[in-house]
């Protein structure tokens, strides 16, 4: 009989393994949640505020330039732009239409560098080395979009180029997590272009056609093309450049341009 009570007692004492691998469970949630949190707080934030007015500056490979806004050229005008493409400086004194718009074939930048005031986000890429599929995949992130423009542009030395107003970021895969990092930081961030609240509207006749634009015309490399008057990107003060007075940037510059 004590050799059963003594044996009864032994299992009696066995390991509680599932109340431990209960335990287990628990404190690695718990690290893993707590690991989770710590990291989303120290992840970079591409939101525009206040206390962070310029997100774009945490994107790897993003240039920056301060450029002065307003300063206009005729249509029949072109400017000897400094990048290509630009991402500032003077423009036409209309506005390529911007909301979700995807040009299907090159347009003159002139045009395009005024979105950029506006606020845009402009999306260029080298037709040449984009397949058509990159081309839908960053086709998709316009589309629908206010404030958003894309078309080809010829010659450019990468797939792929980003433009906000003197801010821009050239990538190679139309995958690549920079560009929704560049959208979100630059899209419509008050902090960072000059005409808060101008339009992206597409304009009236005789203005802008957005079905049948102005064809893209590559930097000209001296100052006088075919009888066109050049203007410098920096045209501010240039007589061939004229300065929106209007604080929407949709004046037609006033030595002409209907």
């Amino acid at each position: 009989m004590s050799g059963a009570r003594k044996s009864s007692a032994v299992r009696g004492r066995s390991t509680p393994w599932g109340m431990i691998s209960l335990i287990l469970v628990v404190v690695l949630f718990a690290g893993g949640l707590g690991w989770y949190l710590v990291a989303k707080a120290n992840a970079p934030s591409y939101t525009p505020s206040e206390r962070n007015q310029d997100p774009s500056t945490q994107i790897a490979g993003v240039q920056v330039i301060k450029y002065t806004g307003g300063n206009h050229v005729l249509p029949d005008q072109r400017v000897a732009y400094t990048h290509s493409p630009p991402f500032g400086g003077a423009h036409d004194g209309f506005w390529a239409a911007c909301n979700g718009v995807v040009y299907p074939t090159p347009v003159r930048q002139e045009n395009l560098v005024h979105d950029l005031e506006h606020g845009a986000v402009w999306i260029a890429y080298n037709p040449d080395t984009v397949s058509s599929e990159g081309v839908a995949t960053l086709a998709s992130r316009v589309q629908g979009q206010t404030y958003m423009v894309m078309a080809p542009y010829p010659g450019l030395d990468q797939p792929i180029s980003l433009q906000s107003w003197g801010h821009q970021l050239k990538v190679s895969d139309p995958n690549d997590p920079r560009i929704d990092q560049f959208i979100q930081a630059l899209r419509l961030n008050r902090y960072q272009y000059p005409e808060v609240g101008a339009t992206c509207a597409a304009l009236g006749p005789g203005q802008f056609d957005q079905d049948n634009p102005p064809p893209f015309v590559p930097t000209p490399p001296t100052s006088q093309i075919d009888g066109k008057t050049v203007v410098d990107e920096n045209a501010a003060g240039n007589p061939a450049a004229t300065t929106d007075q209007s604080g929407m940037g949709g004046a037609v510059p006033s030595t002409g341009g209907q």
